[in-house]
């Protein structure tokens, strides 16, 4: 695959920005795209699909699953695809997620098939938790107001660096060799959330505690912040997968891709924290 434009979809979101980043630093042509990027893309209006696949010769997709509402990822992200091979894209690179079974109600591999039966050569991306969860994400503000309260219980879970996804998704995206090919993608080590918790302390020099809780009193709990229902429910499912073990085992993909180890946790806590993510 030649540097020409490379769509990414999603380009402000946690990975696609840093898909961006690491596309560009190969030397990559990049065209990011989204609701509010340079190029328009916006999964509600298809007349935008077109114009932004239009030249490209790859594409980066990035659902909207984890969003409140409802969305129907097969027949969407399907219809991309379609759209896709039939505006010359050759090479699909689709980020879901390593879960199992459905997580408040929707199953966040429901858009494999469509790029697996576009005709393009494709490569779909299934990330465990992000570290970035905790510094830039869902998680944020409990770990500034030094208290995880999360359904997890003393499950474990191989956290991954969103660096690391997006450096996978460019290679995936420039070099031959991964097509057909789903990758797990997880950091080297599964942690509880009390050892996580145990790190971010050290780094951030002050106590960040993890508190398990019930899985419905966690749902009600989120409602009472004004959360959405069906996205509270989707994030306490998303943390139950973690309390059941359910993609516990750490995988080497990263290393096999990038050839070089995954980010470990402990430098990311470090670095968020000289960062300031965790200043109160």
């Amino acid at each position: 695959m030649s540097a020409s434009d490379i769509l990414v979809i999603g380009s402000t979101g946690k990975t696609g920005r840093r898909v961006v980043q690491a596309l560009r630093e190969r030397g990559a042509s990049v065209r990011p795209a989204g609701r509010s990027a340079g190029v328009r893309f916006d999964w509600d209006d298809d007349r935008t699909w077109e114009p932004a696949l239009t030249g490209a010769r790859a594409a980066y997709i990035v659902d909207r699953q984890d969003q409140p509402g409802e969305w129907d990822a097969e027949s969407q992200i399907r219809a991309l695809a379609k759209r896709a091979v039939d505006c010359g894209v050759e090479r699909l690179v689709l980020l879901q997620a390593r879960t199992t079974g459905l997580v408040g109600g929707k199953n966040l591999s429901a858009g494999e098939r469509g790029v697996q039966e576009s005709g393009a050569q494709w490569t779909v991306l299934r990330p465990n938790w992000f570290f970035q969860n905790f510094d830039e994400g869902v998680l944020l503000d409990a770990v500034r107001a030094g208290e995880l309260r999360l359904p997890a219980g003393d499950g474990r879970e191989p956290f991954v660096d969103a660096g690391d996804v997006a450096e996978v998704a460019a290679a995936v995206l420039l070099e031959d060799g991964h097509d057909g090919q789903v990758y797990d993608l997880s950091g080297a080590r599964a942690l509880t959330l009390a050892e996580a918790a145990e790190e971010i302390s050290r780094a951030a020099g002050r106590t960040v505690v993890y508190t398990p809780v019930a899985h419905e009193d966690y749902v009600a709990e989120l409602v009472s912040y004004d959360v959405p229902a069906d996205y509270a429910r989707f994030v306490a499912d998303l943390v139950g997968q973690i309390r059941d073990g359910l993609n516990s085992e750490p995988t080497d993909t990263v290393e096999r891709v990038l050839g070089r180890p995954a980010r470990d946790f402990t430098e990311f806590a470090r670095q968020a924290a000289a960062a300031g993510a965790w200043a109160v």
